[in-house]
């Protein structure tokens, strides 16, 4: 029995003894992987002290283990190879190549400070981080050849369409903002700058469009500028003027838009000139006096008469102020426009004398007294001999005043220094005031027929009646009554 205890207790101390030893040689095989993994650590901390951290892109190059001097060599094949793609509203493109300006690569870039940066210990870290970064690489080039360069570029020398800004448009019934357009035209200045950022940050493109390398309208559909202006030329094209002439002649937005201007400040002027164009337009349109006028005499003849004073005579200045303050201050106005002294007619028809007149016909030797549409007097008269200085004008003219009991008194006769002659009547009723008028001719035997034509009996110039006609025509004619002289 103690011979069993005993070989019981050996091998037990053999066992322990073994465990013992299988501890131990796990300590040492664990301090050993320890120790290798300690010394990888430090070596690899040490060798990122000099390169870049597992992971690291740089401009996108992939540096990871590479040296700061390695990675100056790859930032110098990228400037070597260098070209700058420039892209044209259009879509095309050209492009300028390093080469060609001389551009060279300078060794500092921020890659060193990077490098420098980075902490090494952390290497195991960037294993399973990627680390993207972009540089500034610095780079030399020959600013003339540059220049050059650039003053080459199609986009440059290529056809330039100017950018138009946007401005109020008229569309025919209010002025709205009309849309900027863009053109083709290069703002060199605005060019050559961003051109040279794109060199120096090492871009690989440039969009002219985008980076607003052409020429920008000045103002948009968006600028208050623009729509300021809209505003302020729909407040004046709401003015409103209606002139009851033969047909109802409107001033409104139609006409006044085309007065209204716009310059490159986006100031709204009205031009007076062409208010003044449209007043002359007017006034040749409605203006009678002096015009020839078609008519049916009281006697049912056919005829024309030209000339004289009477008519519809538009006062285009006084017009002028009346339609400006209209327009300035949106006016809505209904009115006869301003006539000159006299220069106004019965009616706006033609003929404008209407219905109550005087028609004298120097053809028939006959006058007719005419109102409302009815002879109320007529009778034969004799007017001015045929000759130059006595021949009766014809036109239409007015009465312009009347008086009883009066001499009417000729030219100054040069070779007597006296009136040429100095003739009493009784009924006068001027019709011009260079001394042609209606009276009565005591003198005269006869009236009418062609006596006119002889020498001593035609008139100086007058229209003679009898003395009783021209009385009963005294009598009823009023001043301003329209005085028709015709062949």
């Amino acid at each position: 029995m103690e011979n069993e205890e005993k070989t019981e207790v050996t091998e037990v101390n053999e066992t322990e003894k073994e465990a013992t030893a299988g501890r131990r040689r796990l300590l040492r095989a664990a301090a050993c992987i320890v120790g290798i993994a300690v010394v990888i650590y430090l070596g690899g901390a040490a060798f990122f002290g000099s390169h870049y951290l597992p992971r690291t892109v740089i401009n996108g190059h992939d540096l990871s283990a590479k040296t700061a001097e390695q990675a100056e060599k790859l930032f110098a094949q990228d400037v070597s190879g260098y070209g700058l793609v420039l892209t044209g509203i259009k879509g095309d493109t050209e492009e300028i190549k390093g080469a060609e300006i001389s551009m060279k690569y300078e060794p500092d870039s921020d890659a060193q400070e990077i490098l420098k940066d980075q902490n090494a210990f952390l290497w195991p870290a960037a294993l399973f981080q990627s680390d993207r970064r972009n540089v500034e690489i610095r780079v030399s080039y020959d600013e003339e050849a540059l220049k050059s360069r650039i003053e080459s570029l199609k986009a440059v020398t290529g056809e330039q369409t100017p950018a138009t800004s946007a401005y109020p448009r008229f569309d025919g019934g209010q002025f709205i903002v009309e849309p900027e357009q863009y053109g083709t035209a290069i703002d060199k200045d605005m060019l050559e700058k961003k051109i040279a950022e794109a060199l120096t940050e090492f871009d690989d493109t440039l969009d002219l469009e985008s980076e607003e390398c052409y020429a920008l309208p000045a103002y948009t559909s968006e600028s208050a500028e623009v729509q300021q202006a809209c505003d302020i030329m729909n407040e004046y094209s709401s003015a409103r003027i209606v002139y009851p002439m033969s047909e109802e002649v409107v001033v409104d937005a139609s006409v006044i838009s085309g007065w209204l201007t716009v310059d490159d400040k986006m100031q709204v002027s009205i031009d007076e000139d062409a208010v003044r164009l449209w007043l002359e337009e007017f006034g040749n349109k409605y203006d009678t006096v002096g015009t020839t006028r078609s008519f049916i005499t009281p006697a049912g003849k056919e005829a024309t008469v030209k000339g004289g004073t009477y008519g519809w005579s538009i006062n285009e200045d006084a017009e002028f102020d009346v339609i400006m303050d209209a327009v300035e201050n949106g006016k809505t106005l209904e009115r006869e426009p301003e006539y000159y002294i006299g220069g106004t007619a019965a009616v706006h028809t033609m003929p404008d004398w209407g219905d109550m007149y005087v028609d004298v016909d120097l053809s028939e030797q006959h006058m007719w007294y005419v109102v409302d549409g009815e002879i109320a007097l007529e009778t034969d008269v004799v007017t001015g001999e045929p000759i130059p200085e006595r021949i009766t004008p014809e036109g239409t003219y007015s009465v312009l005043e009347k008086l009883r009991n009066t001499v009417l008194v000729g030219s100054t006769n040069p070779a007597t220094g006296k009136p040429s002659y100095e003739t009493p009547v009784n009924y006068w009723m001027r019709v011009t005031w260079t001394g042609i008028g209606l009276h009565d001719a005591t003198w005269q035997a006869a009236f009418g027929g062609n006596l006119n034509q002889t020498p001593g009996i035609g008139s100086h110039g007058c229209i003679n009646m009898p003395l009783d006609q021209a009385s009963a025509l005294y009598e009823i004619l009023e001043i301003g009554t329209p005085v028709v002289i015709h062949y």
